[in-house]
């Protein structure tokens, strides 16, 4: 029997998911080459490797079709409602930091904080007739967060793109989008709230609570566990 465990497809985060793993003695790499996405699995029984991009990993896991899955924590809580209902977070992986923040141009000097950002939101609509606009990717968490700290005189609208760019371009009055060091929002005239991120993020091993757990399966898991020492 064996377990299906996801990982990035691509890119520094494979890299850094591979060198995780490989520095507690489970090896991982292509089975072919960079364009084939099938992976292979050493020092371990009964792990098979799945190579998805980081967007699909959350929703694997809520399906069930892979046991574990290593992905942004941001992902997990964008994409699954109540997420800790599908899947367990087993492991902080060290890895792929980034903070989730709300960010308004660099002039609006009185706006520092959500406080102010409300006011300015009910300010905005007053004076205009609608509602500012917040460009965001992740609509879930930074409805869920502007909801728990009083903030609803806005809109979302989404961004896919350059997001930072879209206050500049006028099709939005602030954004909510991940950031490491916070260079692009300057290099946009934005400057991020006071209140700290909505969310800090970084690359995390996820157990899927819908996945098929039987006792062969949960042995399997137990035995990658004790050999990434991550047994309590």
């Amino acid at each position: 029997m064996t377990i299906k465990l996801g990982v990035p497809s691509k890119g520094r985060l494979m890299e850094k998911t591979f060198d995780w793993f490989a520095e507690r003695g489970v090896g991982m790499g292509l089975a072919g080459g960079e364009r084939e996405y099938s992976g292979r699995v050493t020092g371990v029984e009964g792990v098979e490797l799945v190579l998805l991009s980081a967007g699909e990993i959350p929703r694997e896991l809520s399906a069930g079709r892979i046991h574990l899955g290593v992905t942004g924590s941001d992902l997990v809580r964008e994409k699954l409602p109540a997420w800790e209902r599908q899947v367990v977070e087993l492991e902080k992986m060290g890895f792929g930091h980034a903070d989730l923040v709300i960010a308004v141009p660099r002039f609006w000097v009185d706006v520092d904080t959500l406080d102010d950002l409300d006011a300015a939101a009910s300010d905005f609509r007053r004076r205009h007739g609608h509602r500012m606009r917040i460009a965001t990717k992740y609509h879930r968490l930074i409805r869920e967060y502007l909801r728990e700290h009083g903030v609803s005189d806005y809109r979302l609208v989404d961004s896919q793109g350059a997001t930072e760019g879209t206050v500049k371009n006028e099709t939005a009055e602030a954004i909510a989008d991940i950031t490491s060091t916070g260079e692009t929002l300057r290099a946009n005239h934005l400057k991020m709230l006071s209140d700290g991120p909505v969310h800090r993020s970084q690359a995390t091993l996820f157990k899927s609570r819908n996945a098929e757990w039987d006792d062969d399966t949960l042995s399997v898991l137990n035995g990658l566990k004790r050999t990434l020492d991550l047994l309590d």
